[in-house]
This record gives structure tokens, C-alpha cells and sequence, in this order.
């Protein structure tokens, strides 16, 4: 650059540096005459009450779009699922897996006319209907959809209730783990347990009333020989049955 040239840009250099201590208050762009440009902040978001402010209250409360598209209800907290007596703790909606489709209604519990010869309290397995009838008085009776034993495991006699489980663990008898040896050997009680959410022991039988956790083999044969309900109505059934009840299989 010629020295000429440089000697010409010193004092606009100069100039410069001097003007920089008013930028400080005044932006530079500013035409003289015209007022400091003020920025402010925008107000604080409203804050729901009773929240205690700060962190929490940003949160929970009103403090922007996220929050103010939510709806209506959804700071509330859930209610807890429902817990049976002696169950692991499951939603209601895990009792009766919703995976397939529901049972044919026929097999939906309900009360009907009953005509036979046994006392209330007595259960009736009708095994090749599918049909398990609790006698009431009055010649009622309420009648459950039920599993059966497959072809070769059905089975017939009269019996009475000698225990009742909630949740019961699931000890396979040693004919089923011959035939099946890649059964566990155990397996506690819960909602993928084969038993159920109930099982009410027939006798001195390996042969149970219980529940399953496959409500969709209602109605078809598919057991090796214990009857099956639903957990919903094998819940129902249990509450209703006393230890030493008859029961009739057919």
C-alpha cells in the first residue's frame, strides 16, 4: 500500500476509536437527534397458584405454548391400578388379556332356570357343553363359559372343593412333564401363570377349577383335564364357593 494512501486511513482509524466509549450507550447506527434504543424482556408466563413458584411452578403451572396446549386434567395424577387380595400389583386390564378377540357370548356368564336334582352350593361341570352351573335357590343358577380337557383327558365323577388359592403358584404333576418335559418345573402365581387369578382344588385329584390366562380357549377343549374359566369369572366363581362344595362332573 503506498505510504500516502496509509497516511489517509490514520485519522479515520483514529476517529473510530475514540467513538467507541459512546457505543456503550447510544448504538452506533443511531442518527443523531434520535432516542437510545431500549429492549425489555417480555413478561413473566402466568403462573398457576398455589404451586409455590420457582422451578415447580414452571413446570407444573401455565409457563408457556407446551403446557397451554395440554388438556384439561392432565396435571392431575392417575388413580392407581387396582390391586387383588394377595396378587401382584396389575392393572385390571391385565386380568382378561385384551390380545384376542373375546369369548362367543354364549359362554358370558349369566343366570338361568335350573331344574336339576342338586342342592344350592353345588357346582355342575357340564363338560361336553361347556357349561359350569353354580346351583342358587329357587331353581336358579348362574352358568360360566368354561374350558375342558382336550380329546383323551376329559373325565367324569363327583368330587368336593378341598382348597381354595388366590394367585396360586404352579407346580406341573409328573404325568404332564413326561409328556411335556420342556415345562417349568415351577412357575409362582400372576397373570402369566396357567392357573389364573383362582383355582379351587377338586378332591384328591390333580384337577382344578381355575382361571386362565388364555381367556380365548373358552368354550373349546383344550385342558389336560382341569376346567378353566376366565380370571373375571373365575374371581366370580371363588367368592362364591366354599371349601367342601359339591361338585358334579358330567
Amino acid at each position: 500500500m503506498p505510504r500516502s494512501l496509509l497516511r489517509s486511513f490514520v485519522p479515520i482509524f483514529v476517529a473510530m476509536l475514540a467513538g467507541s466509549g459512546a457505543s456503550a450507550q447510544t448504538p452506533s447506527f443511531a442518527s443523531p437527534g434520535t432516542p437510545p434504543l431500549v429492549v425489555t424482556a417480555p413478561p413473566p408466563p402466568p403462573m398457576r397458584a398455589g404451586l409455590g413458584g420457582g422451578f415447580i411452578e414452571f413446570l407444573f403451572g401455565n409457563g408457556g405454548p407446551r403446557q397451554a396446549a395440554r388438556p384439561p386434567g392432565y396435571y392431575g395424577a392417575p388413580s392407581p391400578p387396582p390391586v387383588y387380595a394377595n396378587a401382584p400389583a396389575m392393572p385390571e386390564t391385565m386380568v382378561d388379556q385384551p390380545r384376542h378377540p373375546d369369548i362367543d357370548p354364549q359362554f358370558r356368564r349369566r343366570e338361568v332356570d335350573y331344574h336339576g336334582k342338586e342342592a344350592p352350593g353345588t357346582i355342575v361341570v357340564d363338560t361336553p357343553n361347556h357349561f359350569l352351573y353354580l346351583v342358587e335357590e329357587d331353581g336358579k343358577a348362574l352358568r360360566y363359559g368354561i374350558g375342558v380337557g382336550r380329546p383323551g383327558f376329559t373325565w367324569a365323577g363327583t368330587h368336593h372343593i378341598t382348597v381354595k388359592k388366590e394367585w396360586p403358584d404352579w407346580v406341573p404333576p409328573k404325568e404332564m412333564l413326561e409328556r411335556q418335559p420342556y415345562l417349568p418345573h415351577f412357575m409362582a402365581g400372576g397373570p402369566n401363570n396357567p392357573l389364573g387369578a383362582r383355582a379351587m382344588y377338586i378332591g384328591s385329584t390333580q384337577y382344578r377349577i381355575h382361571g386362565s390366562n388364555e381367556p380365548w380357549t373358552i368354550g373349546h377343549n383344550v385342558s389336560s383335564g382341569c376346567i378353566r374359566l376366565r380370571n373375571t369369572d373365575v374371581i366370580d366363581l371363588y367368592g362364591r364357593v366354599k371349601v367342601g362344595a359339591k361338585v358334579v362332573v358330567m
